[in-house]
C-alpha cells in the first residue's frame, strides 16, 4: 500500500476529506463521489470512469474501518517523514576533534531568508520599540519635573 494512488492522491485528498474526517463525513464523500463516478451514470469513458471508482471504493473500504484507517493513517505518516528526509539535503561536516556530525542547511537557520512571518514580527518589535521612545521623550518633553532633576551638591 502506498500514501497515494495511481492518480498521485492519498486516500483522504481522493474523497475531499481531512485526515481528522469522522466516519459520517466519509460515508457522505463516498455516496457523492460513487454517484458521479459510477461507470453507470456518467458521461466520463468507461475505462477512466471504472478506475476513479475502484480508487474510490478502495479509499472507502480503507478509511469507513477502523483498524485498517490506523494501518494507512500510520503508513502514510511513516511515508512523508521518509519523503522528507530524502528532500532535506543532509550533509556530513567535519568537526574539531575528528568527529563527523550530520548538518542540513535547511534546518540550519543561519542560512536560510527569514520567512514573512518571522519579518513580520520583527516589523512590529521594531515599531514598537520606535513607539515606547517616542512616548518617553514626548513625556520628557511636556512634563521636564517629572523627568530631570536637578542634582545638588552634598551638603549644601
Amino acid at each position: 500500500m502506498s500514501k497515494y494512488t495511481s492518480l498521485g492522491m492519498n486516500y483522504y485528498s481522493l474523497l475531499g476529506l481531512h485526515p481528522k474526517a469522522s466516519n459520517q463525513e466519509i460515508r457522505k464523500a463516498y455516496r457523492e463521489l460513487s454517484k458521479h463516478y459510477h461507470p453507470d451514470t456518467t458521461d466520463m469513458p468507461q475505462v477512466i470512469a471504472t478506475a476513479k471508482f475502484q480508487q474510490i471504493n478502495e479509499a472507502y473500504a480503507t478509511l469507513v474501518d477502523s483498524k485498517r484507517r490506523l494501518e494507512y493513517d500510520q503508513k502514510i505518516r511513516h511515508l512523508y517523514l521518509n519523503d522528507f528526509e530524502q528532500r532535506v539535503n543532509f550533509n556530513t561536516h567535519f568537526v574539531s576533534g575528528s568527529k563527523w556530525r550530520n548538518l542540513s542547511s535547511y534546518l540550519d537557520s543561519t542560512e536560510r531568508p527569514l520567512s514573512a512571518g518571522e519579518l513580520f514580527a520583527l516589523l512590529i518589535m521594531g515599531i514598537t520599540l520606535l513607539g515606547c521612545l517616542m512616548i518617553a521623550i514626548i513625556i520628557g518633553l511636556m512634563r521636564p519635573e517629572l523627568t530631570i532633576q536637578s542634582l545638588k551638591p552634598p551638603g549644601i
